[in-house]
């Protein structure tokens, strides 16, 4: 059984690990393959066919913890424990639930001390208990306990006193002051790792085409000594087509990892690819996994050549490689202005339908290996290639350019 300490508004966790607000959903899901051996059976808990319209859980079946992580940017929002017998809890290392202490709303005031009175929820059969950043909900015994504490007694009060000795069913730890109108927040210095993560990328285009992306870049960590470390930085980079890997390397720091292409399985559907004699080196990719981020390089001359962004939805078959690339398009139509999309069928509107059918891709990790959640289609549309799942939605886009003109300026700016 886990023995996890609480801190209301920050995390759950205990001397090893810990599940703070505001994580990456890459690092819990680093957290549970780490310690594999102690937390089984977790489940994937998402929508198939609107991913963004709800949160996406962890759901950790053998200790009643379910995560439940914000559906777009992919942040620990609210951590809840539905089974309080099948873990132990403490605050301030003194435990209120475990298997000799039971959470009665006794013990929790004896531990969290005072706090507004309960809020009744009819349709639950339930009350609340709010503290800032953390809620408790207590079942009534019997169905003959709900009318004394229904909104419409006692002049019309939805506030009254929990009954003496009810026991806690649900816990919930989230930022603020309302679990309903709780968000996910902004990645704790903790989580950093000194790593470099995108805030958000733009992809930089005219008429013709992408020309590049800009990056706005965030960082923790890398300072001297305790308090340098506590600060966020932002940076702001930008890289074009045509950059050297020395360009690369100075905007968005070393890559973690260098893939070297073996084949190109796109080459069949080049205008004359009998013609492409086999090179004697490969073209290679910077792998950024926490920008979710690929750009691939020439072999031979070492410039930039492909953009690949990623949005890591659940149920693709790159699921949890990459973070989630928050990336905007702008598309130039009649009114001149940017447009930012998220769908297929959107893009389509905006963009036109393509002239070709689309390359059907199939992923696999070896030819013996079927791919679970089925095949994508990817549609070429204005120097892009745009990997459509089945549900609708983009799983990645792949930019295509010309190399910038020289006179094109690019750079970097560091604010606080």
């Amino acid at each position: 059984m886990l023995d996890l300490e609480v801190v209301p508004e920050r995390s759950l966790g205990n001397e090893l690990w810990e599940f703070a607000l505001g994580m990456p959903l890459a690092q819990a899901i680093s957290i549970l393959q780490k310690h594999c051996r102690i937390i089984k059976n977790v489940q994937v808990l998402y929508s198939e066919q609107t991913p963004l319209s709800h949160d996406l859980i962890l759901n950790l079946t053998q200790d009643g913890i379910k995560l439940l992580f914000d559906a777009c940017n992919q942040r620990l929002k609210v951590i809840e424990v539905y089974d309080m017998s099948k873990v132990k809890l403490k605050y301030c290392g003194v435990h209120f639930n475990s298997q000799a202490i039971a959470p009665t709303i006794e013990q929790i005031d004896q531990s969290f001390g005072a706090t507004h009175p309960g809020v009744y929820n009819a349709a639950e059969q339930l009350f609340h208990l709010n503290f800032r950043g953390l809620s408790f909900s207590f079942q009534l015994d019997s169905w003959s306990e709900a009318p004394k504490y229904e909104p419409n007694f006692a002049h019309g009060l939805a506030s009254l006193q929990i009954p003496h000795g009810a026991t806690v069913k649900r816990m919930y730890i989230y930022t603020g002051n309302s679990l309903q109108d709780t968000k996910a927040p902004a990645m704790p210095v903790a989580c950093f790792f000194g790593n470099v993560y995108a805030e958000s990328v733009d992809v930089l285009r005219d008429g013709a085409g992408p020309l590049g992306l800009r990056l706005r870049l965030l960082t923790a960590g890398c300072g001297l000594g305790v308090m340098a470390d506590a600060k966020v930085r932002t940076l702001e980079s930008s890289i074009y087509f045509g950059d050297s890997c020395q360009d690369v390397l100075s905007a968005l720091g070393s890559p973690h990892k260098v893939f070297y292409k073996s084949e190109d399985k796109m080459k069949i559907h080049s205008p004359s690819p009998h013609k492409q004699v086999p090179s004697k080196c490969n073209d290679y990719f910077f792998n950024y996994f926490t920008l979710g981020v690929d750009i691939l390089f020439d072999a031979t001359t070492h410039l930039v050549k492909k953009f690949v962004l990623h949005t890591n939805y659940p149920g693709h078959y790159n699921f949890n490689i990459y973070h989630r690339c928050d990336f905007k398009i702008p598309l130039f139509i009649k009114t001149g202005n940017p447009v930012f999309f998220c769908q297929w069928d959107h893009i389509q509107e905006l963009l036109g339908h393509p002239m070709e059918k689309p390359v059907v891709l199939h992923r696999s990790s070896s030819a013996n290996n079927t791919n679970p959640f089925g095949s994508t289609f990817c549609f070429g549309l204005q120097r892009m290639i745009f990997e459509v799942m089945q549900n609708n939605h983009i799983a990645s886009v792949t930019l295509y350019g010309s190399p910038r003109p020289n006179s094109q300026s690019r750079g970097g700016a560091l604010s606080q």
